[in-house]
């Protein structure tokens, strides 16, 4: 991780492909390869501790297509801003993914909380019992 707290993944491990993107454009759409997808290895990266793989392993499961994870973008009409959106998404999910998990502290709730819930059980109790049949006058 860098000092900003980001995961940075060195350009030596990823591997881009491109494609013609849809949407907006005319035609230049039609002629250029703006779509932009990177693929990472996460089993063949230098970058990762084996913990760290292991977690991304777990994590990202149905992220991943055999080892590689893999992000597109084509939100841009330009490949190069393609290109800088799909790495920023990586290193993002790959620092989102690496965050330790916050452990749950056992709370219970308030004694105030508690008679609050079971006033409301009660009035609800009473409003139902008086809308049955043996309440209700024959005419």
């Amino acid at each position: 991780m860098s000092a900003h707290g980001r995961f940075r993944i060195p350009e030596s491990e990823v591997e881009w492909h491109f494609s013609r993107s849809s949407g907006p454009g005319g035609q230049h759409v039609n002629t250029s390869d703006t779509r932009a997808e990177i693929r990472w290895n996460i089993e063949t990266s230098n970058s990762l501790s084996p913990h760290q793989r292991e977690t991304l392993r777990q994590r990202l499961n149905a992220r991943l297509v055999g080892d590689e994870l893999r992000v597109v973008s084509s939100t841009y009409r330009s490949q190069l801003r393609n290109r800088e959106s799909a790495h920023s998404r990586l290193e993002h999910l790959v620092a989102e993914s690496l965050r330790p998990v916050k452990q749950r502290k056992a709370t219970r709730p308030s004694r105030g909380a508690q008679a609050r819930r079971r006033e409301s059980k009660t009035r609800r109790s009473d409003i139902k019992s008086s809308r049955r049949a043996n309440n209700w006058s024959a005419d």
